[in-house]
């Protein structure tokens, strides 16, 4: 089965990329951020004639995630549990069921956190701190667990270009690592880092400055995999070629491939 995030920044500004990639990349199941429309403004109809069931939990203008799935969608859950009073739409859950195994799929939108310290950074480290104990929660199934996305985290100064650009940003400051670190040392493995060692890896690189052109990118996409997913992993890789295509995301898809 291949699972991959991407944050498309816009469907409606994005759509015939993320077409053109989901034909090409054929995934199974995609985990999709920033679709800044509410659910009634999802073009639903448009990937369904693509093969795609789709559940969405939208945002006027803002946030908003979504899955694409060619499996049926089961117990579509929406919103992260902790704080009845969130009303940012950044989580979204889904049962997927392949030929060996069903799998708990999560696909989230991390707070970006800026500017640190601030307001933004406390409701950033708030949810990280209610996404590890939704992460503890679904490890109890002891189901395998996917919780891929845009986790707005640089985990360490090798998934950067210019490690000391980030020093002060939300994205790499010590106590937004260490709450990643809490996540993954629950159980969880950090997929690409599972597959692929060394620094020059990258999932964003900024619409300003040339960044793409300089290869001047962060790595904060990632894919989590509980211990019984993360058996199941045969490949995980990056589709940055797509940043050079017209009218890119700033994001690129990361996607893993598992054998269920």
């Amino acid at each position: 089965m291949k699972i991959a995030t991407f944050n498309i920044n816009g469907i409606k500004a994005r759509i015939a990329a993320l077409s053109d990639w989901l034909a090409e990349a054929q995934p199974d199941v995609a985990l999709l951020q920033e679709i800044k429309t509410v659910d009634e403004g999802f073009p639903a109809a448009h990937f369904e004639d693509m093969g795609y069931n789709v559940a969405t939990h939208g945002q006027k203008g803002f946030n908003g995630v979504a899955i694409l799935s060619k499996l049926p969608l089961e117990d579509v859950t929406r919103g992260l549990p902790g704080d009845e009073a969130d009303e940012q739409a950044r989580y979204i859950e889904a049962t997927v069921t392949g030929a060996h195994a069903a799998l708990r799929i999560c696909g989230l939108y991390l707070p970006n956190g800026n500017p640190a310290p601030g307001p933004k950074f406390d409701y950033k480290l708030a949810w990280m701190a209610r996404l590890r104990d939704r992460a503890h929660a679904l490890l109890q199934s002891e189901e395998p667990v996917v919780m891929a996305g845009d986790y707005n985290v640089i985990p360490a100064d090798e998934d950067a270009s210019r490690p000391e650009a980030w020093a002060d940003d939300a994205l790499a400051r010590p106590q937004s690592r260490d709450a990643f670190r809490r996540i993954l040392n629950l159980g969880f493995t950090d997929a690409f880092r599972a597959r692929t060692r060394g620094p020059g890896h990258y999932t964003f690189w900024d619409y300003q400055a040339g960044a793409w052109r300089r290869n001047d990118g962060i790595r904060i996409d990632h894919v989590l995999l509980s211990p019984q997913a993360a058996d199941l992993l045969s490949d995980c890789r990056i589709d940055s070629e797509i940043r050079g295509r017209e009218k890119p995301s700033d994001h690129v898809p990361v996607w893993v491939e598992l054998d269920a």
